[in-house]
């Protein structure tokens, strides 16, 4: 039977998603050091704000640059969480025609209130810095630790919801004054900035003028880049993990994202399933043992107790399984406490090869 890391095959990008709360993170780490000690040059980009990456990886500060992960046998292995802002800026930079026009798109308050509150900006940023890290050549694969499954999806829906924002025709409309000099004006750009001069006032109608002046010509090369983030996305070198747990609900939200892959023509490469009750007898336990008194009937209780609950969660995996198959699942038992160094996360990884 193919195990999990054998399904990835030559995959350079490995997309861990799920749940919240299920274990991504670690299991991101775990694949990371794993993948590294196979002699691999690897990276991880946590896109979820949380810190916890840097954490178990024993980095002091993770930022939006990589960082080298110190004590690995063979390989290697960076790590980052996502900058949304500074990606951003670097995408302006390297599509402005001019240093002048990018100093004037980067001081220009109405790109900084884009940049931070547009809808869909974040898991944006996050594909676009996941091309960035491919395309460098520097990374042999690049393991991504997705935020919980809705907003997962959002990052697979990001390049096109962008290109369909930078085709929108009342977008084009905006541009086409901006490239005239302002001196002609459609009938629906005007109508667009008068609708923002009475909502939000006169100076915002002016921030918005100044950079669709400075973002003139520049919408063509983000069309292409978000396309080609779209490609890469779908390309074959990528890969999707399911990282869920026994739970009823953290079952249903994975079931939900496999389906949706489906629906957009990719699927599940394996299945990790984290914090597994184990099974520890296949015999029924003896009514006499049960019914006895004292420390030998409690263990007994407490016995079917545990052997019930492992049954349970197996049955409610079973219809899962059997959703992804052919692909591997990996189960992961409770651990002792949480893991906090290179060692533990070294172990996961082995039991992920399992």
């Amino acid at each position: 039977m193919t195990n999990l890391y054998e399904s990835f095959g030559a995959s350079d990008v490995i997309v861990c998603c799920g749940p919240g709360g299920v274990g991504k993170t670690t299991v991101s780490a775990a694949l990371g050091v794993h993948l590294a000690e196979m002699g691999k040059r690897v990276c991880v980009l946590t896109v979820d704000p949380a810190r916890r990456l840097a954490d178990v990886l024993g980095i002091r500060a993770l930022g939006g640059e990589p960082v080298p992960v110190q004590g690995l046998s063979t390989g290697s292995l960076d790590a980052l969480m996502l900058d949304a802002a500074g990606t951003f800026d670097s995408l302006i930079t390297r599509y402005a025609t001019t240093s002048e026009q990018a100093d004037s798109i980067l001081s220009s308050r109405f790109y900084r209130s884009l940049a931070t509150s547009l809808s869909g900006t974040q898991e944006y940023m996050a594909m676009e810095k996941l091309y960035e890290l491919c395309e460098s050549g520097r990374y042999d694969v690049v393991v991504v630790d997705t935020p919980p499954t809705r907003n997962a999806l959002d990052l697979l829906d990001a390049p096109g919801r962008l290109t369909s924002f930078l085709e929108n025709r009342i977008f084009r409309a905006l541009l086409v004054p901006a490239r005239a000099g302002m001196r002609v004006a459609t009938a629906a750009a005007k109508a667009v900035l008068g609708t923002l001069g009475k909502v939000a006032g006169a100076d915002l109608v002016n921030d918005a003028v100044t950079f669709f002046q400075a973002f003139a010509g520049m919408e063509e090369g983000f069309v292409q880049r978000a396309r080609s983030v779209h490609e890469r996305l779908r390309a074959p070198g990528t890969s999707f993990l399911l990282v869920t747990s026994p739970r009823e609900d953290a079952i249903e939200e994975a079931r939900f994202f496999a389906s949706k892959l489906e629906e957009a023509e990719m699927s599940a490469a394996g299945m990790v399933v984290n914090r597994v009750h184990p099974s520890f007898s296949r015999s029924p336990v003896p009514a006499e043992v049960l019914g006895a008194s004292g420390a030998l009937g409690a263990l007994a209780t407490n016995l079917v107790s545990a052997e019930t609950l492992a049954a349970a969660e197996l049955d409610a995996l079973n219809g899962l399984i059997r959703a992804l198959a052919p692909a591997p699942v990996a189960r992961l038992g409770l651990a002792q406490g949480e893991l906090h160094d290179l060692e533990g996360i070294r172990q996961l990884g082995n039991e992920l090869d399992s």
